[in-house]
């Protein structure tokens, strides 16, 4: 299941993906990056805010617990405490809570 890969099917080396990242991030507005690992991190951050389930945000992660998944991204939580209250609240109370 390789995520990168040559033209000819082969696994992209590391070293090389990295150097084109940079070289797009620098074409663009963006802020630097400080590699395509970023990426990772802001997906599996996006879709811990967005709700998505964190089981499902470690499968595709590919971490061996989702132990892990939680430890590395607790940072999301803050945000997501107000939530999970009023989600509760308006499953007690009903939808107006």
């Amino acid at each position: 299941d390789l995520v990168l890969c040559d033209g000819t099917g082969r696994p992209e080396h590391p070293d090389r993906f990295s150097r084109q990242f940079q070289r797009y991030v620098k074409a663009t507005d963006l802020p630097p990056l400080r590699g395509p690992h970023n990426l990772r991190h802001t997906w599996a951050t996006l879709a811990l805010r967005a709700g998505v389930h964190p089981k499902v945000v470690s499968d595709r992660l590919g971490h061996a617990t989702i132990a892990v998944t939680i430890d590395t991204y607790s940072h999301v939580a803050p945000s997501l405490d107000a939530a999970a209250a009023d989600t509760v609240a308006a499953d007690i109370f009903g939808s107006s809570a």
